[in-house]
């Protein structure tokens, strides 16, 4: 059995370190697009608020979503693999995670941001991208989510 891993690796061995650069600059190329993509207020709500839709015929926009849970479905797996396996498995996991639909989506973005470090990161990214900086999920006046480090432009 073990014979058997070690031989597998061996022969995808180059396949794997391949796949886990492009996932790194993947990842590295495209968290600033993504981030500024983020409305200001999106975590202002008590709950998640609607956006538009993807497009404007129903059975579109329905394949639209489904297609959108798939590659979060397989992301979500990818990122798993990717836990035992070189790559960049926990961002995997996250991006996948944060791409498809599901209950309690939203009460997890929310603890997510509040985690030590992740809104001062983002908010550095939004601002590399020209955005104005993400307000944190307690934030009722708008301003409680931009830290002193996001009100003076300095970070």
């Amino acid at each position: 059995m073990m014979a058997g891993v070690v031989q597998w690796f061996e022969t995808y061995a180059t396949w794997l370190l391949a796949l886990s650069l492009v996932s790194l600059l993947l990842g590295v190329l495209l968290a600033p697009f993504f981030v500024s993509r983020i409305p200001q207020d999106y975590f202002s709500h008590p709950h998640r608020q609607r956006y538009s839709r993807m497009a404007s015929h129903p059975l579109l926009n329905t394949l639209l979503v489904a297609v959108k849970n798939l590659v979060g479905a397989l992301l979500v797996i990818a990122g798993i693999v990717m836990l035992f396996l070189p790559g960049q498995g926990l961002l995997t996991l996250l991006v996948g995670l944060m791409i498809m639909n599901y209950p309690g989506k939203y009460a997890l973005e929310c603890w997510l941001i509040q985690r030590p470090g992740v809104l001062p990161a983002i908010n550095w990214l939004r601002r590399k991208s020209n955005q104005l900086p993400l307000r944190a999920p307690d934030d009722a006046d708008g301003q409680e989510g931009l830290r002193n480090e996001d009100r003076s432009g300095k970070g």
